[in-house]
């Protein structure tokens, strides 16, 4: 700690941070730009002066910039010294010469960082006379919208777009104060991170175009805490809704999962929510459904569930509350996983390593502190985005041997003093990855080479561990190589998944992880609650296909699950053919609505608290953003919680909220212990008061609803959580699970979130959302044989892998139209001799059998892929060829 004055004042403060983090943490306002706590600085807006003094005797000081000086034992310096404050006023003013006075129809009005600053520094009169410089603005895709004559110069676009995300195609041009930030010509921003634009800019430059849609002003929004629905690692969102409808999702700050940010998937892949294909009435079989109220719909389906002859299909994108009052309702017996047989054994073998306590899970933040990362049969970008960006952070540093007395936060500094001296990072996979621009070694291998490689690598470490079957010499060097650099890190990585649906990997990885003693084991999973499923223990789809083929059995109920995306359609349709009654509760039609012969609507994540637990096993709550108008549509834990009380004879009046679920989680199956602490209970309250999900200037709520009633409506009232549907309640800090949205006198844009924070960059007040429910044990006994057998391919036979598209393999972001428009069409990938051999071209139709059903797909030739493996893109519309399972594909001929 150091002891510093502001203003001779003495504080206690932490040393190697800068003055501008440290005065902000102390809760000093200090206007800046073109520092951010994530980036570091680079000194470019100079918007941050304040004076710093020699000693107590020093009357005079000097001018610099808070951001480019560290903090030091007996610093002095003063932020409301004369010179300073004019100094600030100065250059806010003249960074404000050639912005448009066009507050009052931008996107940013009210919420921009460039007003609050502009407020703070007293610049209140502009005295610029002359023609103001104007730009062209470009089209960068559907997500981002471009006002480039807004621009201040700070650089933080290019900073975060170019040197922390790795992004190409957007750059800074020209010079003096004519610099352009945007692309060499129109086109669509290709990182996956653009969204982040919309946040990271202090004024309107890049903004959310799917905001434009349907605008509106960002106070009047209603904004509930959510988690992203879109992959496993379980980011932090705030859900923002206005006239009943999700108009827009933002990153939510959480010091240990994503941070700042949020990938372009998790932003923009809302659509759904308001999509045409949204269940919005019930359907019995062979009845009116517009005759349907609540009780009758109730009554009916409660008649149809008889106990011992219903069973009930879970689903890993609903929340655990959803899938336990299922599994109450039916029993625990007749429970089932709604995945496939091959995916809940991967599921289980990564619990059994997660709780052997061989390695240590880590969350996001802490991938970033790797310093030698190894990839097993993962393309992060596509499978798990924002583990994606946290690796390249990690990379970026440098690695440990590398040694330098540079502070953390000079970036550009660093950035020049490591040059190309990146960590070790190490990828196997069967196609290129977008990060093997910074590996030190990219392999592009089959899934039983990459397997073997990892064992290879284990046995250099740990000679007690298997040794490898079937390497070539090449590979075994690689092996020895990747083995060695693992060894002389301090913080190793191992990351691997289920992209590829193979045990062997996840076993190798352990090995590996076993043989260091000191590693990380990072695991990505499909979807956002298929960790919180397979802690369930239930048995798989096929389990339940068999037990009714089997059995007497009269009802299945399916909870949130597109079965057809599980396995293949024959399957399916037997098994759907062998049910006399088909209960399906979702929030979207699909091919399994289709079969219902009851369906009952139920609202989405937006519509919804519940809870889900991500890939590390941090169990984390959403809430309810909007209220549907539907009285059908409300949660799926609700409906079958009520189904429950119908079928015990318990008063449906008798609510249960999400926290009482949880506890009975937690009592029915020790593997949730402690989960219920997620989430506070619903009579929660600070001073009295309910946490508002409506900031105070939220306007219009008379004036919304006048067409209905020009009298105020009564508010919705929200008994399941502590937070209102209203601007009323407490005003100052909520706990940080329940933070509906950033604000604080003075800081109306997101920059607001560090008077939320224990100290700049650091955790939230009270801690980060989530509590973690993996307790590792003593470790596992010995390692895991190389029992894996490969398969032998015949002449005409490839071994097909799925493979992950950040845009189109996942079941809901595809209703968004921009998303639906970067993702790919389906199609078949062949190494380019197997294709010369089958006398094939890129984009030849080609014809496969699979499972005897046939299918043509338009061919793409990729060089790097492997001999006698095919890849087929995951979860596609209008495609789905029993992925995510391994196939043989047989027969592959030219199609005619």
């Amino acid at each position: 700690m150091a002891t510093i004055y502001i203003d001779n004042k003495a504080y206690e403060v932490k040393e190697g941070k800068n003055l501008l983090e440290t005065c902000l943490t102390l809760g000093f306002n200090l206007p800046y730009f073109c520092w951010h706590p994530a980036m570091g600085s680079v000194g470019a807006c100079r918007q941050c002066a304040v004076k710093v003094f020699k000693d107590e005797t020093d009357t005079r000081g000097r001018i610099t910039m808070s951001c480019m000086e560290s903090v030091s034992n007996e610093l002095r310096l003063s932020i409301s010294d004369a010179d300073a404050v004019q100094f600030r006023a100065n250059i806010i003013e003249w960074l404000m010469t050639n912005h448009p006075h066009d507050c009052a129809v931008c996107d940013e009005g009210g919420s921009c960082h460039l007003q609050d600053m502009t407020v703070m520094t007293g610049h209140n009169y502009r005295r610029f006379e002359y023609k103001k410089r104007t730009y062209q603005n470009q089209y960068l895709g559907p997500f981002i919208n471009h006002e480039m004559n807004r621009c201040i110069q700070c650089y933080r676009c290019v900073r975060f777009y170019k040197d922390y995300a790795g992004g190409k195609d957007l750059d800074v041009f020209a010079a003096h104060n004519h610099v352009y930030f945007g692309r060499s010509e129109d086109g669509i921003l290709q990182n996956e991170f653009s969204g982040n634009l919309a946040e990271v800019c202090p004024t309107g430059v890049f903004t959310d175009k799917t905001l434009k849609e349907h605008y509106t002003r960002k106070w009047d929004f209603t904004s509930a805490p959510s988690v992203c629905q879109h992959c496993s690692l379980g980011c932090n969102i705030i859900a923002a809704e206005r006239y009943g409808e999700l108009r827009q999702i933002t990153s939510r700050y959480n010091g240990e999962v994503n941070g700042y940010f949020i990938c372009d998937r998790g932003r923009f892949g809302y659509e759904f929510v308001n999509s045409p294909l949204r269940i919005k009435e019930a359907k019995l079989r062979d009845e009116n459904s517009k005759d349907l109220n609540k009780k009758n719909l109730l009554n009916k389906t409660s008649a149809l569930i008889t106990p011992g002859k219903t069973i009930g299909i879970g689903s890993p994108r609903t929340s655990m509350e959803s899938n336990f009052a299922l599994r109450k309702l039916i029993g625990a017996e007749n429970f089932y996983q709604g995945i496939s047989e091959q995916e809940a054994s991967l599921h289980k073998l990564i619990l059994e390593v997660m709780n052997s306590g061989i390695a240590y899970i880590p969350s996001l933040k802490e991938v970033e502190e790797a310093d030698a990362i190894l990839v097993l049969g993962e393309d992060l970008h596509n499978s798990a985005p924002m583990l994606a960006l946290a690796v390249r952070q990690a990379i970026q540093k440098g690695p440990s041997e590398l040694k330098t007395s540079l502070p953390a936060w000079h970036s550009l500094a660093l950035k020049e003093f490591i040059q190309q001296e990146h960590a070790p990072l190490f990828i196997a996979n069967p196609l290129k990855t977008q990060l093997d621009e910074l590996a030190q070694a990219s392999l592009n291998l089959s899934p039983a080479e990459i397997i073997q490689l990892g064992y290879a690598i284990a046995h250099h470490i740990d000679s007690a561990s298997p040794i490898e079957h079937l390497l070539s010499e090449s590979l075994l060097k690689e092996a020895k190589a990747i083995a060695k650099a693992l060894s002389k890190a301090k913080k190793p990585l191992i990351i691997t998944g289920t992209s590829s649906m193979q045990e062997g990997l996840v076993k190798a990885a352990a090995n590996i992880a076993k043989s260091l003693k000191t590693a990380n084991l990072c695991f990505v999973e499909h979807e956002c609650n298929s960790l919180g499923l397979a802690m369930m223990d239930a048995p798989p789809l096929e389990e339940a296909m068999k037990h009714v083929f089997l059995n007497d059995t009269d009802t299945v109920i399916i909870l949130e699950n597109d079965l057809y995306r599980r396995t293949s359609s024959g399957n399916v349709d037997r098994f759907f053919e062998a049910c006399k009654e088909i209960i399906v509760i979702d929030h979207l039609h699909n091919k399994t609505t289709q079969k219902a012969s009851v369906l009952i609507p139920t609202g989405t994540f937006a519509e919804s608290d519940g809870t889900l637990i991500n890939n590390e096993g941090r169990a984390q709550s959403f809430f309810q953003a909007l209220n549907a108008k539907n009285e059908l549509i409300q949660e799926s834990w609700r409906w079958l919680n009520e189904l429950f009380s119908l079928q015990k004879g318990i008063s449906i009046k008798d609510r249960t909220s999400p926290h009482e679920l949880l506890e009975e989680i937690a009592i029915a199956m020790p593997q949730f212990k402690g989960i219920a602490q997620a989430v506070l209970q619903s009579d929660f309250r600070i001073n009295g008061q309910r946490i508002p999900r409506e900031p105070h200037r939220y306007s219009g709520r008379t004036a919304m609803n006048a067409h209905d009633n020009v009298s105020e409506p009564k508010p919705a009232q929200d008994l399941d959580t502590p937070m209102s549907f209203t601007m009323e309640g407490y005003r100052g800090e909520p706990p940080s699970s329940i933070i509906p949205f950033y604000w604080s006198p003075g800081w109306n844009s997101v920059q607001s979130v560090n008077k939320f924070q224990i100290e700049i960059g650091g955790a939230l007040h009270g801690g980060d959302p989530g509590i973690r429910l993996i307790n590792n044990k003593e470790g596992m006994s010995s390692y895991y044989d190389n029992n894996f057998v490969p398969i032998e391919l015949k002449d005409q036979e490839w071994l097909a892998i799925p493979v992950q598209h950040i845009y189109g393999s996942d079941e809901l972001s595809i209703h968004t139209p921009g998303v639906t428009e970067r993702s790919p069409q389906p199609y078949i990938g062949l190494n380019k001799l197997d294709a010369e051999n089958l006398n094939l071209q890129d984009g030849s139709k080609v014809t496969f059998e699979t499972d005897g059903e046939e299918v043509t797909l338009p061919l793409r030739i990729i060089t790097e892929l492997p001999r006698k493996v095919a890849i087929l893109p995951h979860g596609l519309q209008d495609f789905n060829c029993h992925l995510p399972i391994i196939l043989r594909i047989k027969n592959l001929k030219k199609s005619r």
